[in-house]
């Protein structure tokens, strides 16, 4: 009887990892041994599925990857050692010189940075669409383009792209659809079961929960995953066995944790919806968001981001900031602990006013990741600190 993708992100293990623990051990060690001559040249020749060395495959990271494929839907995946390695390796692994990769505008700072500083010298042309303009993007496909990527709900502003119409679109053009699935995780919302080929994660995020360690995945369609394999095995980005086995124990209480994340971020959101200090605010599971019907349509929760518009502009986005008392100034999202972020001048620092303002980025915007805290608590110091903005 087939198990359900949250009881497998429980109960998996991979073949070396079935031994007598109930929990699965940890495999710290950087290569593998054989028995023999024979078996050692079997495996270097990809006759076995031995492993070979740490940076190739590990059965702590197999775990994790095994686990987040059930989550996702997906045929194959590979683990990196952070989120950006693998927006990165799931760039450079499938485009080459001449090709062009088109995006949203509305994407995370860093990986805008790879997309139009990085992927230039390598002969990889880009172009950007609104991603509240879904009539936009066949018109911006071009001969050339090879892959789409998107985030949905975008950082930091949540606009929601409806993924099975650009993913229709991107069958309709043969071009690979690349999903960054971090806003969401696999329990808000699964972009393969969607139309889309790739779905990429920070799993230092909400798929590991507690801002203890840094990892990134790639899953999807297993050929474009073995090239992606190919490309990491090479150059190295690879996840540690620790990180890999304490992201695997994170995902047995995913579930659990998306589902109160959400709860108390909509209840947040309600909260502040009408607050006097607040121009806008935006959650996908208000029937005030843009998009809120596609929303509806592709996710099964809002998952944990709310964010809002101060009126005062900068200087009350610092106040209130400062005045916070129980929140956190950090530069992470999806922690147990509420987390508090001014994205103008932090995460999107790097982009000029004109690329922040063309995705909403206001100098007035705040980012919730609202934890796990009771909801009151969150609210009352949210409120305390809209007072003395």
């Amino acid at each position: 009887m087939e198990q359900h993708p949250i009881t497998q992100a429980i109960r998996i293990r991979t073949e070396q990892t079935k031994e007598m623990e109930h929990s699965s051990p940890l495999y710290l060690t950087s290569s593998f041994t054989y028995e023999d001559a024979e078996e050692m040249r079997a495996t270097f020749a990809d006759q076995t599925d031995n492993n070979i060395y740490t940076r190739f495959s590990n059965p702590s990271v197999q775990e994790f990857i095994d686990r987040m494929v059930a989550l996702e839907g997906a045929e194959a995946g590979f683990a990196t050692a952070s989120g950006m390695s693998a927006v990165f390796a799931s760039f450079m692994a499938l485009l080459k010189s001449g090709d062009h990769l088109l995006a949203c505008n509305a994407i995370f700072g860093s990986t805008h940075t790879v997309i139009t500083k990085y992927l230039p010298k390598y002969g990889i042309e880009y172009s950007y669409v609104d991603a509240d303009k879904p009539e936009e993007w066949e018109a911006a496909i071009r001969p050339n383009t090879k892959m789409i990527y998107m985030e949905t709900p975008t950082n930091p502003g949540l606009d929601i792209i409806d993924i099975e119409l650009v993913a229709n679109l991107a069958k309709k053009h043969n071009v690979i659809l690349n999903v960054d699935n971090c806003f969401a995780t696999p329990i808000g919302q699964r972009p393969i079961e969607l139309g889309a080929d790739l779905v990429v994660h920070s799993a230092t995020k909400w798929l590991d929960g507690q801002g203890r360690v840094l990892g990134g995945v790639v899953v999807g369609n297993k050929d474009l995953i073995k090239d992606i394999y190919l490309f990491c095995r090479s150059t190295g980005p690879s996840m540690s066995p620790f990180n890999a086995w304490v992201l695997s124990r994170s995902l047995e209480t995913l579930d659990v944790r998306m589902e109160r994340h959400a709860k108390n971020a909509l209840f947040i959101a309600k909260a502040l919806e009408n607050n006097n200090k607040i121009s806008w605010l935006k959650y996908p599971e208000l029937p005030g968001h843009p998009q809120y019907a596609i929303a509806r349509k592709q996710m099964k929760s809002g998952g944990g981001i709310v964010c809002f518009e101060l009126k005062g502009g900068l200087e009350a986005g610092r106040n209130f900031l400062n005045n916070l008392k129980m929140l956190t100034l950090t530069a992470n999202l999806g922690d147990t602990r509420s987390i508090a972020s001014h994205p103008a001048s932090t995460t999107h620092a790097k982009l000029t006013e004109e690329e922040r303002l063309a995705v909403n980025i206001t100098p007035g915007l705040i980012r919730i990741s609202v934890g796990l805290e009771h909801h009151d608590d969150i609210l009352n110091d949210i409120l305390q600190a809209l007072e003395k903005c």
